[in-house]
């Protein structure tokens, strides 16, 4: 490749990976290869002006950017709140706060869901804002903070120095707006509110925040030099003077049933609101008792969160449908009669099993109280038996799978139902768009559409089939049935990449029952290649961390089949690598038994990035806090699972702590 050829080829990826990063909140590669496509491609521009491009993203803002933020230290610690859930709880923390003081009043907020954020005020002037980081340490996002919509830039108090803190958010317009043009340009469609504000808060070009509409409520004053305040509220009331949005809403109450009828009220207009809450916040009002107060080692003694349940509405079952999943599994899906829960519209449910369905007794016909597990998955909680109409009755499974009508047989060691057909289409579509998926190969736009269109056009019936879709490139772009010349080029651009995948991607790909990504990339740690893994017994595996019986056995049977063994070695033949490259930079086993949990953004280093490493000195990452956890490593924005840690007393560290410990 001559030099105006490379140039060409750093010019598309750099606007292909730009656009990933700025507007589709979705980046592909680590800052680190991005910095190195831009040093290369500078180098050149600057020994090779004539072949540099008039609109070169190295000569644009959002082109070359600095790709992270500056680190700025809190003057005061950006800490989280001890979380309750019930009413018990607030009683007893407004009882206990009324036995340490005298006559204290609460203040009760609404706890917006968005990201935290720290102004900086100088003379009247904003001047810095910051992140919350891991509440020690922020990162500077002053340009973006500039865009947002309700930040005053200017404010008449001049004192030398306040500082405040807020929540960013995206009201449901915005929102609303946004996924539009998502969806016009063919950009990732956001699922909820606070992770498109957070996301649009970490772009490095202003002008997309400014395009997003954020906007922000202040519910503190942290500092103010040169001026002094008695209570919370009377803080809330100057900074409405000096033009900030602040904590709408917000009650003063002095007992605990004034404070529980407030958190109610909140409760009440919650999802009428035009921005998401997870909360109410109750405060002790008097600043100087809550100096008294101070904090536990973890939260301050003076304020807790109250987490509101999930949404719950009746609705009405209209159906009962079942799905065939890549593994056979046979599925009860509820039709509800659509119903508008936790801001979204609601209109199937998963019932589980056979047995889920035993249990609540749900038939086709019934009155059903519906909510969304996490304000996110959809479920049926009960069925209001006195509302069931007359003629209904029990639902059963079907006997044979509905796609190809083989028999279903039930799990020995558990309650689903599974299908036994070898050519069953719907096994066979859902595990070939599984295979190619994000989670496994990787192969970007190759979606479930493109794969179902291919099987019934006859181009593929397993997965091996997919490397040879490169012979029929003109009679795919001629027949259309997967797009036109740029939507084929780029999915048979997309399975040629994938050939050099490690082998972890293609063990989670072939979707072997009980053997997920952990399991997978467990596999490629401890094995050279895929005929080591294909030939390992069961009394081996089983000797692998958090290997147990039924996880080796599903391996060994599948790759006991010889159908399996030949896809193997079809996938070979087409070029698909089969050596464990994770295998070989194995360092060494210093975090041996340890579990890891990764949350909030790392200011340089992708999760995914830093799991690699993890397990590269076998280690093992978890998806939630226990006590079993060893380290929780947490980044900007850390939620949840940074307050379990603290509660549990685990060790937390931050991105230099970590790259201290793997040096």
């Amino acid at each position: 490749m001559n030099v105006q050829e490379r140039m060409a080829e750093l010019y598309r990826l750099m606007d292909y990976h730009n656009e990933r990063y700025y507007n589709q909140d979705d980046p592909e590669i680590s800052d680190f290869e991005y910095d190195r496509l831009s040093l290369e491609l500078r180098k050149l521009e600057a020994e090779y002006p004539l072949f540099m491009r008039t609109d070169s993203p190295t000569q644009r803002v959002g082109g070359t950017a600095r790709r992270e933020f500056k680190k700025v230290k809190h003057d005061v610690p950006v800490i989280s709140l001890q979380d309750v859930f019930s009413k018990e709880d607030v009683y007893d923390f407004v009882n206990k706060m009324r036995e340490e003081l005298v006559s204290p009043e609460f203040v009760v907020e609404r706890k917006i869901d968005g990201l935290s954020l720290v102004l900086r005020y100088y003379d009247g002037v904003l001047k810095e804002a910051i992140t919350r980081g891991d509440g020690e340490t922020g990162e500077s996002v002053f340009e973006n903070a500039l865009e947002i919509r309700t930040v005053p830039r200017t404010i008449p108090a001049k004192l030398p120095y306040l500082e405040v803190r807020g929540e960013v958010y995206m009201c449901t317009e915005s929102f609303e707006k946004a996924n539009k043009k998502q969806m016009e340009t063919g950009g990732k469609i956001y699922q909820n509110r606070r992770n498109s504000a957070a996301g649009t808060m970490r772009q490095l070009d202003p002008s997309v925040v400014r395009e997003r509409e954020l906007d922000i409520f202040i519910f503190n004053l942290e500092i103010s030099e040169g001026k002094e305040f008695s209570s919370h509220s009377e803080t809330l009331e100057w900074l409405k003077e000096q033009g900030f949005d602040v904590s709408p809403g917000y009650q003063i109450c002095h007992t605990a049933d004034e404070v529980w009828n407030a958190i109610c009220e909140i409760g009440d207009v919650r999802w009428s609101l035009d921005y998401g809450l997870d909360g109410a916040v109750v405060k002790v009002n008097d600043l100087e008792q809550r100096r008294s107060l101070g904090m536990t080692s973890k939260v301050p003694r003076w304020a807790t969160a109250y987490k509101y349940p999930p949404e719950q509405k009746e609705t009405v079952v209209e159906d009962i449908t079942v799905q065939v999943g890549r593994t056979g599994r046979i599925t009860p899906l509820a039709i509800l009669a659509p119903v508008r829960l936790a801001e979204t519209t609601v209109s199937r449910a998963t019932l589980h099993n056979q047995d889920y369905i035993n249990e609540k007794d749900v038939r086709v016909g019934d009155t059903v109280i519906v909510q969304k597990a996490g304000d996110i998955i959809p479920e049926v909680l009960a069925v209001v038996k006195d509302k069931r109409p007359e003629g209904t009755v029990p639902y059963q499974l079907p006997e044979v799978c509905p796609i190809c009508g083989a028999p279903v047989e039930r799990e020995a060691d558990g309650a689903h139902m599974h299908c036994t057909g070898d050519e069953c289409y719907a096994k066979d579509s859902r595990s070939i768009a599984y295979f190619v998926s994000k989670d496994a190969m990787n192969m970007e736009g190759f979606g479930p559409s493109a794969v179902e269109a291919l099987i019934s056009e006859g181009y593929i019936k397993n997965i091996a089939d997919i490397y040879e879709l490169h012979r029929y490139r003109d009679r795919l772009i001629e027949e259309g049935i997967i797009g036109k010349e740029k939507s084929v080029t780029n999915v048979l651009a997309a399975i040629e990449k994938s050939k050099e995948n490690d082998i972890d991607r293609l063990i989670t790909g072939f979707g072997i029952k009980n053997v997920g990504k952990q399991s997978a990339k467990t596999l490629a740690l401890n094995f050279a290649d895929m005929d080591e893994v294909m030939n390992a017994g069961v009394e081996l595996l089983m000797g692998l961390p958090d290997f147990g019986a039924v996880v080796a056995e599903g391996i060994v049977e599948f790759f006991s089949k010889e159908k399996n063994r030949e896809t193997v070695r079809r996938l070979a033949e087409a070029g698909v690598n089969m050596q464990s490259r994770a295998s070989e930079t194995r360092k060494d086993d210093r975090f041996a038994g340890k579990t890891f949990v990764l949350t909030g953004t790392l200011p340089s280093m992708k999760r995914d990035e830093a799991q690699a490493i993890i397990e590269s000195f076998g280690g093992k990452c978890s998806g939630s806090v226990s006590k079993k956890t060893s380290y929780v490593l947490a980044g900007d924005e850390a939620g949840s699972k940074l307050t379990k840690a603290q509660t549990l007393g685990i060790a937390i560290i931050d991105e230099e702590q970590f790259k201290e410990m793997i040096k």
